[in-house]
């Protein structure tokens, strides 16, 4: 097979943090050889270029497009299917290789990725996410039905309402039957929910302890919701790989992850993205809304502090909550949080693979690895124009998206 030589430009090391001359060397989908004067088959001109490993988004939600209330549920059932492919194709063209998506996402849409049916990064996926009664993903609304702005139950997703221990590994196991490589569950009330408080932890020890346990025997790691310092604190002892969101992260919580090795999604854009909506005129209900002005400071602060302790962290943006293809918005409050520019990128890079497992396949541009490619203009630590400078993504060695109109 040819080798596809992309010579000339400057290679972002994501162990180091530093930039450095290089030449990527591409065949068979995986790079053979990164460094200066290299030579190819195919050669690519990327002088003047930095070339970064694809990046990750941690907790996205492919398969939802907003969070209009009104708008959702006057759409058709099936038309989530189609949103979806144009979400994946905003994302890709970002350069953004691999999601974890956090719910919505099935195993036919992830299939139809990898079998090149719809444009798209790789996904691992969750379907669902785990809820009590009355918590966080519980749609029931004071006129005494459910209200489903995320869709309603069919073959394949489930209905992720459980109440103790039982139910949860009876549950955990359902979705690993239909395909979550991840179980996510609300370790705490949520924002968008209007029926519960973000400070207040959901589920029980022995609940959550089921859960884990159930996920592990099938090798299967648990994401958390968790925005209350005590929802957080639960889900990390009862062994959740990751925390998402962290809006009320307290001194302990902090210690307890230190400890316990577990990572941090923060999503800090999520919560702004539904105040942004809102004034877009969505239907968002007024409790919702309250509750995102009232966290975005909060949220921020808890990562400083986060970042400062040195808690490891993961990008993850929350999209669906934000339009999909603004996802590297959350680099800039990444940064303004505390991280440098290489630290931004480490933590959309090697540091996500490493969340994921996948650090042995993706995440550097190393000899052995896939190849995930994306060409950046100019500075590739200029968060704020990142994605207007995105050239060309790389996918697998697959060009993916060209905009040089040289392809």
């Amino acid at each position: 097979m040819a080798r596809t030589l992309l010579s000339g430009g400057r290679v972002f090391d994501a162990r180091s943090g530093d930039i450095r001359d290089a030449d990527v060397v591409i065949e068979e989908g995986r790079v053979v050889d990164v460094g200066p004067g290299l030579d190819g088959d195919r050669a690519v001109d990327v002088r003047g270029r930095t070339l970064l490993p694809g990046l990750f988004d941690c907790h996205t939600h492919v398969a939802f497009s907003h969070v209009d209330m009104m708008r959702s549920v006057q759409s058709p059932f099936s038309l989530r299917f189609y949103e979806a492919e144009a979400n994946l194709g905003r994302t890709l063209d970002i350069g953004i290789t691999t999601v974890r998506d956090a719910g919505g996402a099935d195993l036919g849409m992830k299939v139809a990725v990898e079998r090149g049916l719809i444009r798209g990064p790789r996904m691992q996926i969750s379907i669902g996410m785990i809820s009590q009664t009355g918590g966080h993903g519980d749609e029931w609304m004071p006129f005494g039905e459910p209200v489903r702005m995320f869709g309603v139950p069919y073959p394949g997703s489930p209905s992720t309402i459980v109440d103790g221990p039982d139910e949860m590994r009876r549950k955990v196991r359902e979705l690993i039957r239909n395909g979550a490589d991840v179980i996510k569950v609300a370790t705490s009330g949520g924002v968008m929910s209007p029926r519960d408080d973000p400070r207040h932890p959901h589920f029980l020890p022995d609940e959550l302890e089921a859960m884990v346990k159930t996920a592990a025997a099938q090798g299967v790691w648990v994401m958390a919701h968790a925005q209350g310092a005590e929802g957080i604190k639960n889900g990390v002892r009862a062994g959740s790989r990751s925390v998402d969101h962290g809006i009320f992260m307290d001194d302990e919580a902090i210690e307890l992850m230190l400890e316990r090795g577990a990572w941090f999604v923060p999503t800090l854009i999520a919560a702004q993205g539904v105040i942004e909506a809102a004034e877009a005129g969505a239907a968002i209900p007024e409790v919702a809304l309250r509750k995102a002005r009232e966290v975005v400071e909060i949220h921020r602060e808890s990562f400083r502090k986060a970042v400062a302790a040195g808690v490891k962290i993961a990008m993850g943006t929350d999209s669906g909550v934000t339009p999909h293809g603004e996802n590297l918005r959350e680099l800039v409050l990444m940064e303004e949080g505390g991280q440098t520019p290489p630290q931004v990128l480490q933590s959309s890079t090697i540091s996500a693979a490493e969340l994921m497992g996948l650090q042995d396949e993706l995440g550097s541009l190393e000899p052995g690895k896939r190849a995930d490619v994306v060409v950046v203009e100019g500075d590739p630590f200029d968060f704020k124009t990142l994605s207007e400078r995105i050239e060309s993504v790389y996918k697998d060695g697959l060009e993916v998206l060209d905009r040089t109109g040289t392809a």
